[in-house]
């Protein structure tokens, strides 16, 4: 397996730096002494306190350097390019949510195509090694054809925010065409785990549980076809960024897409029960979600299932990390970082 390891010696720019993936990605290269240079305008979509618990956790290492902001604002994106000349850029700040995109869709064009056109100046402006930036397996919209591949026909997203990072995927081709920027798209799905997203449905079905309310279930009862997932853990996700960034594309096209998911979709009752279980652990008592079914939301598809085929040739890697495994380790955070036990 010919891949390139990871270069300490780089400069990493690391956008939403105090979000669920890019504080891990954060932490891992620093604790590899790469030199980190992260961004995030620490909004308010869900608890901030846990962002800031996420950039206390980084605060500690000599080579993290963070810089609050937008990266809708060119000039602190120039700027930030120009002082630090990051060798490779990871764009992870989005405007994330499906549901989301319904109610609130500026903040989606701000976000998700502003800010990532400003990423893509500065990298013309400023030479880098390698661009890689979050796609979403919501590109994939309600494709009947399981698993999705990289080279399934992505034209037909349905919701607003699937379309932003469709849209990503056009630029960043047009700009890696046009001024020879290796940049490499990941296709993220499902991603779980401590610290997570409070907008996710797991963190979401533990919240309610513990706020005594029930959990509400867009699936429509319907257990035969229960909308499908493919859970990726957070150690997952990451260790498939880490090997992809010291081997950007090389060739003709310096563009490619990557799928980074689980590779075994799980129904959704399936994954709520293995939560259940796993808080039952964490507490010591049983825990018992009321449920409550409704039809399925606008924008939401009924399953996902990536292809991992691409990665693994790629860099040799596969996530493997089981939902029994991963949900505890959330489960087991969640109940200690909320003082939930008697």
């Amino acid at each position: 397996m010919n891949y390139k390891t990871l270069d300490p010696s780089k400069t990493y720019l690391i956008t939403g730096a105090a979000g669920f993936i890019g504080y891990y990605l954060s932490r891992k290269l620093l604790e590899q002494g790469c030199q980190v240079i992260g961004i995030d305008n620490v909004n308010d979509y869900y608890d901030v306190n846990l962002k800031h618990t996420r950039l206390g956790n980084l605060e500690p290492y000599e080579k993290f350097s963070f810089i609050k902001g937008d990266i809708s604002d060119k000039d602190l994106v120039m700027k930030t390019f120009e002082e630090y000349k990051p060798n490779i850029v990871v764009n992870l700040a989005a405007q994330a949510g499906v549901r989301y995109s319904i109610e609130n869709p500026d903040v989606y064009i701000q976000s998700n195509i502003i800010g990532f056109y400003n990423i893509l100046e500065a990298c013309r402006y400023h030479p880098v090694d390698h661009l890689v930036y979050a796609s979403s397996s919501s590109v994939y919209g309600a494709n009947k054809k399981v698993p999705f591949e990289e080279t399934d026909f992505v034209d037909n997203p349905v919701s607003l925010y699937a379309s932003t990072k469709k849209s990503n995927e056009l630029m960043a081709h047009t700009y890696s065409h046009l001024y020879k920027i290796p940049a490499t798209g990941l296709r993220f799905f499902t991603v779980y785990g401590p610290m997570g997203r409070p907008d996710m449905a797991y963190f979401g079905f533990a919240n309610k549980y513990f706020a005594g309310e029930p959990i509400k279930i867009f699936n429509n009862g319907d257990f035969e076809n229960d909308l499908y997932r493919d859970f990726t853990y957070i150690d997952d996700i990451v260790e498939g960024i880490d090997r992809l960034l010291s081997n950007p594309p090389e060739g003709d096209v310096q563009h490619k897409v990557f799928n980074i998911g689980n590779n075994s979709p799980e129904k959704l009752m399936v994954f709520i029960e293995t939560l259940e279980k796993a808080l039952s652990k964490a507490l010591g008592k049983e825990v018992q979600f009321e449920k409550v079914f409704e039809p399925i939301k606008p924008g939401d598809v009924p399953a996902t299932y990536a292809s991992t085929d691409q990665l693994q040739k790629a860099v040799g890697f596969k996530p493997e990390t089981s939902i029994e495994e991963g949900l505890q380790k959330f489960a087991d955070w969640y109940v200690d970082y909320y003082n939930l036990k008697d």
